[in-house]
């Protein structure tokens, strides 16, 4: 008995002590270690975050002297950012955010100017002065959506949950198969499409429409999205049968066409005691600073401002065709440039004779104005004869995905089990 308590008081004193050569060295480590909190790359467990808009009369140097900065150190600052960011151009209302770093003389680090979800302007503010523009990476999500017309596409789309510009593309891809001011109640829709995110959940916009399927009248319009001149970049849409959805023209210069005064040559003015004066242009009414649109492809030969017209654009389609967008705010092309169909010209304005906001529109046929919408305008150039195989074979995942989409009123109205879209049912 004495032998045994012996050993246990010799196991409970020697047993758990290791040779130094099998000894294993121990590290403390902290019980709680933060997981970074960043914005825009700073750590936000280490800073406090001071987020204002920019006010008239507000300028960089004036922020950062209100913040503690003296001008002097300012100066340094702005000769050691001069040709890499643009900060002198604040714009009133856009937000900038200034970093303190914790525990510190309050001070600010950092400078963030982020007026558009998409980048921002960063400028650290001591030592190691730089600055530097940060493109956010961008997230392409693919979403499949279907809705039941109860009234309008777009009040649809807005009950449903769906981001709204699906309307505007879908409008555009059926633009001369759908009058979309004349749907009918119970007409039906499913869509397959990407839109773009920065920060796992702030969209800046649909990407693309892949696939569509719209049930018109008792009719079934198949839309699949098929890239038919890859060094171009054109990008066409096509149905079931390889047959192009589009004509050479679109019916309008804007997403949304509403006409307030057609092509008339014998319209007469109350204002010029009843006078003929001929209109040799469609006019569509919008707001100031709604895109205009290319109706067609082809090539900028005039942009220019004149009394008349005011900023306008002139584009030669083809040796037969050519149009003309009046009164814009700004023009954004160039003579001699290559403009796709559906492209951004200018925005809306009321340069030149007008009395309100709106693009006059004017169509040339054999060097003759005419009504375009009086016209036997060309279907769209169909899809060559080497790619009908490789577009067949390209749509049919898009189709049997259309086809399995399911027609719910409600299927939109929960938010997507991914907490950080906001809204549709993520398909990827």
């Amino acid at each position: 008995m004495y032998r045994f308590l012996k050993l246990i008081l010799f196991l409970v004193f020697f047993g758990c002590k290791e040779s130094p050569q099998n000894q294993s060295v121990k590290i403390n480590i902290p019980s709680e270690v933060k997981t970074p909190n960043l914005l825009f790359g700073i750590d936000l467990n280490q800073y406090t975050i001071k987020t204002q808009k920019i006010k008239w009369g507000d300028t960089f140097g004036k922020i950062l002297e209100d913040n503690g900065i003296d001008y002097p150190e300012v100066y340094k600052i702005l000769q050691e950012i001069k040709g890499r960011v643009n900060i002198r151009k604040l714009a009133t209302g856009k937000p900038y955010s200034l970093f303190f770093l914790n525990d510190s003389i309050p001070i600010p680090e950092y400078f963030v100017y982020h007026p558009d979800p998409k980048a921002y302007t960063l400028v650290h503010l001591k030592d190691s002065l730089y600055g530097d523009v940060i493109k956010k990476p961008i997230k392409k999500i693919e979403f499949e959506v279907s809705g039941t017309i109860k009234s309008s596409l777009y009040e649809t789309m807005k009950n449903i949950g769906v981001n709204e510009e699906i309307t505007y593309h879908l409008s555009d891809i059926y633009a001369w198969t759908i009058d979309f001011f004349r749907l009918q109640k119970g007409d039906r829709f499913k869509v397959v499409y990407t839109e773009k995110f920065v920060d796992d959940s702030i969209s800046i916009g649909v990407d693309r429409v892949k696939a569509a399927c719209f049930e018109h009248k008792g009719k079934t319009l198949y839309a699949f999205e098929y890239v038919t001149n890859p060094k171009k970049g054109i990008v066409d849409y096509f149905d079931e049968n390889a047959k192009s959805l589009r004509r050479a023209f679109l019916r309008g210069p804007l997403k949304f066409n509403r006409i307030t005064s057609r092509f008339n040559l014998r319209r007469k003015i109350s204002y010029y005691g009843n006078r003929i004066r001929p209109h040799k242009g469609t006019d569509f009414a919008a707001s100031v600073g709604t895109p205009i649109l290319a109706t067609a492809n082809g090539t900028v030969i005039k942009s220019r401002y004149s009394r008349g017209n005011g900023n306008y654009v002139t584009i030669k389609h083809n040796n037969i065709y050519s149009t003309q967008y009046l009164h814009m705010k700004r023009r954004k092309v160039k003579v001699g440039q290559f403009i796709k169909q559906g492209d951004i010209i200018g925005w809306v304005g009321m340069t030149g004779n007008t009395s309100g906001p709106h693009v006059c529109y004017r169509f040339w046929k054999n060097g003759r104005q005419v009504d375009p919408f009086k016209q036997k305008l060309p279907d769209a150039k169909p899809i060559s004869n080497d790619l009908i195989a490789k577009y067949s074979k390209h749509i049919v995942p898009y189709k049997i995905k259309l086809d399995c989409i399911k027609f719910d009123d409600n299927s939109m109205s929960e938010i997507a089990e991914n907490k950080s879209i906001p809204y549709a049912k993520n398909s990827s």
